[in-house]
């Protein structure tokens, strides 16, 4: 099939961009997404990354799919109060869809709109909200065939689990009871029709039954905080969680402080833990302050919020979504000890 072109105002076919993103965007379409030349794709990026999705759109032409691009300012004004009607329409028809935008406050809504469709239609999509070029030069360029090994081990070890503990020696010392009628997901980053997924990948998760104890997040909060505040290795947040709901928050940054409390109280279940994750991407080496990589670091990672009930299985929602992400832990499951020190014990 010849490739397809449909452009909003802005062109990102001709829009020169550094050679070095190239790398990650052949990961992305070619090995990821894995995209065919029959498939039609539904690109959609924002002004800020429009060079990052001028190297995807190469990738989908060297490949032969045929796209519509989208950028996001050319058809609303941000922050998005909802996904536009044409974005909406075109993934009706598409096969695959790539999210490669700047996240700004407020505008989680218009993505949930966009991952109804995704769900409802089964599609294969990337969601690489705040992308950029360090991300693209390192997550992006990680073997995810190694961590899809790795991830699956880890999910056939977690799936039938009661119980894991993770603790470290900044203080962390949290337990999750697990329910064993919640789904664990991998999304290792290759991206199927049953599960979505984050580019770059790395990750396994569920819905926790209950999360209980102390949890030092020295590495970073997400969504729109995490481009306020970044790395929080020398200003961690430490929080405090009773039957799985957030009970309280300290920091020496109070600002940090009071952003984080308002967040996970937005409405009657953005201070529940929705989501329990392990960080499967084992060529990532630290925090780098952007939770869309750092959420894929080893170790493990919790979110308030909306559990995603539509992959787990849990019959709650929220609004909201935040994931907290610590450095350097120890994991045992069921007693038995997988990770030290941010380190898998187990090989992938």
């Amino acid at each position: 099939m010849n490739t397809t072109l449909i452009q909003t105002t802005t062109p990102l076919n001709n829009l020169p961009f550094d050679p070095e993103l190239s790398p990650g965007a052949r990961n992305a379409v070619q090995v990821c997404l894995h995209i065919q030349p029959t498939e039609k794709v539904t690109v959609i990026t924002d002004n800020v990354s429009r060079q990052i999705a001028a190297s995807l759109v190469h990738e989908l032409e060297v490949v032969g799919a045929p796209y519509h691009a989208w950028v996001l300012e050319d058809l609303a004004t941000r922050p998005l109060i909802d996904l536009p009607k044409p974005i909406v329409d075109d993934m009706e028809t598409s096969q695959v869809s790539i999210f490669a935008v700047q996240a700004q406050r407020n505008e989680l809504k218009s993505r949930m709109q966009m991952t109804d469709v995704v769900n409802r239609r089964k599609m294969r999509h990337a969601h690489m909200v705040n992308i950029n070029r360090q991300i693209m030069l390192e997550g992006m360029r990680a073997d995810f065939h190694k961590v899809d090994r790795l991830s699956m081990k880890v999910v056939a070890i977690v799936e039938h689990a009661r119980q894991i503990r993770a603790t470290s020696a900044a203080g962390t010392d949290m337990i999750a009871d697990l329910n064993p009628n919640y789904k664990w997901i991998k999304t290792s980053g290759m991206i199927t029709p049953e599960k979505w997924g984050n580019l770059p990948g790395g990750e396994v998760f569920t819905t926790p039954g209950e999360v209980n104890g102390v949890f030092v997040i020295d590495g970073v909060v997400g969504d729109y905080l995490c481009e306020k505040f970044g790395d929080l290795k020398h200003t961690p947040l430490t929080i405090h969680i009773k039957g799985n709901r957030l009970t309280e928050v300290h920091s020496v940054n109070k600002e940090l402080e009071t952003d984080f409390w308002n967040y996970t109280h937005t409405d009657e279940n953005s201070d529940r833990v929705g989501e329990f994750a392990i960080g499967t991407n084992i060529e990532l080496k630290d925090v780098i302050g952007q939770i869309l990589q750092d959420e894929k670091y080893p170790g493990v990672h919790i979110a308030f919020g909306n559990p995603y009930g539509f992959h787990t299985g849990a019959d709650w929602y929220s609004s909201t979504h935040i994931d907290v992400v610590g450095r350097r832990v120890d994991i045992w499951v069921d007693g038995e000890q997988i990770m030290k020190d941010g380190k898998f014990l187990i090989e992938a």
